[in-house]
């Protein structure tokens, strides 16, 4: 079941989910727009995978967009944002893109979207621009928004990024 917007403020005003930082304006009728943070992971494009393993890391330069980013048709770039999400154990969440921004190509995040429940970290964004034409990337910007998925039953995640940086 997702949640609509008086049972997540809700569970936010009882604690059960938490968003640091929280604005209330942010939450939608069934979703919480999440904003990009200022820096972003600019690929190099000069580099080879030859192996499943890579670190994303060594293929990436972490840059500050404190005045904005200009990404170009065709480019992904990493994101994360600002706030970090923390969930119950039978609440799950999914990463969508805003339809503001799908509306001209910009895909906010193009993959693995789903939050596990019991996770408590920052969410990183696969940011790709399908359009034609630049895109200027802000901090702060209201990129992409989770919408919020009762389970049945409860787990935690506990795997590789659950303290994941950018």
């Amino acid at each position: 079941m997702i949640l609509a917007k008086p049972e997540i403020l809700r569970q936010i005003r009882d604690g059960r989910i938490k968003i640091e930082p929280y604005d209330k304006t942010a939450v939608g009728p069934a979703s919480i727009d999440l904003t990009l943070d200022d820096k972003l992971r600019v690929f190099n494009t000069d580099q080879h995978i030859t192996r499943a393993d890579i670190d994303y890391r060594t293929l990436a330069k972490l840059t500050d967009i404190a005045n904005g980013y200009l990404l170009e048709p065709g480019e992904l770039v990493l994101g994360i944002t600002k706030e970090k999400i923390t969930l119950p154990g039978n609440v799950c969440g999914w990463l969508n893109s805003r339809s503001r921004f799908a509306r001209i190509g910009l895909m906010s995040h193009i993959a693995a979207p789903f939050l596990a429940p019991g996770i408590s970290n920052r969410q990183i964004l696969e940011i790709y621009n399908a359009g034609r034409n630049k895109i200027k990337l802000m901090p702060g910007m209201r990129i992409c928004h989770v919408v919020f998925q009762e389970c049945k039953g409860t787990a935690k995640y506990n795997g590789a990024w659950k303290d994941q940086e950018l």
